[in-house]
């Protein structure tokens, strides 16, 4: 037995066999990432082309409650982002390096993991399968907008397009790897995000701009301002893989991975927050309730400008399929080697990656409404991923005072949560309906 504090403790109860399998797993096989890393994955994850669609969001909100959502949104991940940071190493000795081995240890083995790994997987798949539709959709507008009198090509080969970057990036092995692409994917998200509010500013106030709720009629009203509330929230969901990149960050006992990792933290929400309020007051200051779902779309002038912002979407939007990508490798990964008993080697990764890809871009290209569907199914497993699971972990593993200070703010997170995973689908639902009448398969 080797006291709890050493910090050896974990090598000496793997066997080789377990050594050589968590070496060649993505999460666990490189832990030599620097903070600034964990800085770019976390913006590249958080800030999602849906930070174009903030102005729209505002228009259902209003200005009163949109700022206050935009706000409290932010304040909130951000405490529950750092309680997942915390909680990474809270048993010495021991890292959590995968969102449901934390949820194994706060309810216990197999709840843990029907807890955690259903939601995670639904936020990552879900989130990769929008990013191929969204990769695919700013391609077109790209084309669209450079060759406005070219034969029109179908968003099905967009979407291919898009797609045959991941058939050849997919298959860098993990995190650290991929630093590089994160990181040009996070430069993007500012670039693109600084033209979408610099153009609108130089655009002005319009004439006619009116501030208003669009829908005529009471439900029409609620319904949007419950999507909006949906869409802000999803705004803001990097958690599900913050475990995961914190994994890759070194680790001793003087020197614990969540100083850096806290640090690239609150580097990624001051760029988050330089992204998401300039764009969403300005856009809506400007074009008022007659902004587009898209504020790129509002903005058709100057032509390059916008062909430019469109290729900036793109290449933000590879770097977020690869983030989110990584932690379902490692679970797909996993499974194989560990449950299935497959040697771990090259081409068990090429086959299951690929297929991974491939399966991303045909649910891409059968449903490219899936953006509602994801306000829908996002409802229930990005509310609570990001808002409230770590609130209940906090509770159940540090189990603070009642009435303390820490116990009534986890409550708020929990309760705000809660009111936000039934609010957010309805409004979902409700755009799925509207936009699944005129839509045809594979168009």
């Amino acid at each position: 037995m080797v006291a709890p504090n050493d910090p050896d403790k974990n090598v000496d109860t793997r066997t080789d066999e377990e050594k050589r399998i968590d070496e060649w797993l993505p999460i666990t096989s490189s832990r030599n990432a620097k903070w600034w890393y964990s800085a770019f994955h976390n913006v590249t994850a958080m800030v999602g082309a849906g930070v174009l669609s903030l102005p729209f969001a505002m228009s259902e909100l209003g200005w009163g409650p949109g700022v206050t959502v935009l706000v409290v949104s932010w304040i909130i991940t951000l405490y529950t982002l750092w309680q997942m940071v915390e909680m990474h190493e809270m048993v010495p000795g021991k890292r959590f390096d995968r969102y449901h081995e934390l949820g194994q240890h706060a309810f216990g083995e197999k709840l843990g993991l029907w807890i955690v790994v259903p939601q995670q997987l639904i936020v990552e798949v879900g989130v990769d399968i929008v990013y191929m539709v969204t990769g695919g959709k700013s391609l077109k507008k790209f084309h669209d907008t450079v060759c406005p009198d070219c034969k029109e090509i179908k968003l099905t080969f967009f979407i291919m397009i898009f797609a045959s970057v991941h058939f050849v990036l997919s298959h860098l092995p993990n995190f650290n790897s991929i630093s590089g692409v994160s990181l040009a994917a996070a430069v993007m998200s500012l670039s693109y995000s600084t033209i979408a509010w610099g153009a609108s500013v130089d655009k002005g106030v319009q004439p006619d701009v009116q501030y208003g709720y669009k829908a005529t009629t009471t439900a029409g009203t609620v319904f949007n301002f419950f999507s909006a509330l949906g869409d802000v929230a999803f705004a803001y969901a990097g958690h599900n893989v913050v475990l995961e990149i914190q994994a890759t960050i070194p680790s001793t006992p003087e020197k614990p991975s969540k100083g850096p990792m806290w640090k690239g933290v609150v580097v990624a929400y001051i760029v988050v927050a330089l992204c998401y309020f300039p764009v969403a007051l300005i856009g809506y200051w400007i074009f008022g309730n007659g902004v587009d779902d898209n504020i790129l779309l509002s903005l058709e002038k100057p032509a390059w400008l916008i062909a430019m912002a469109n290729m900036f979407v793109v290449i933000h939007v590879i770097g977020s399929y690869q983030i989110y990508a990584m932690p379902v490798f490692d679970m797909i990964e996993t499974v194989l080697v560990k449950k299935l008993r497959f040697r771990p080697s090259w081409w068990l990764r090429f086959i299951s990656r690929n297929v991974y890809v491939a399966f991303t871009m045909f649910v891409g290209i059968t449903f490219p409404f899936f953006g509602g569907l994801l306000g829908f199914f996002g409802g229930f497993a990005f509310a609570p991923t990001t808002y409230f699971l770590p609130c209940i972990m906090w509770l159940a593993i540090y189990k603070p005072r009642r009435y303390s200070l820490s116990w009534f703010t986890n409550w708020i997170c929990i309760v705000l949560g809660v009111l936000l995973m039934i609010i957010a689908p309805i409004g979902g639902l409700r755009q799925i309906i509207l936009q699944a009448k005129g839509y045809k398969f594979y168009s």
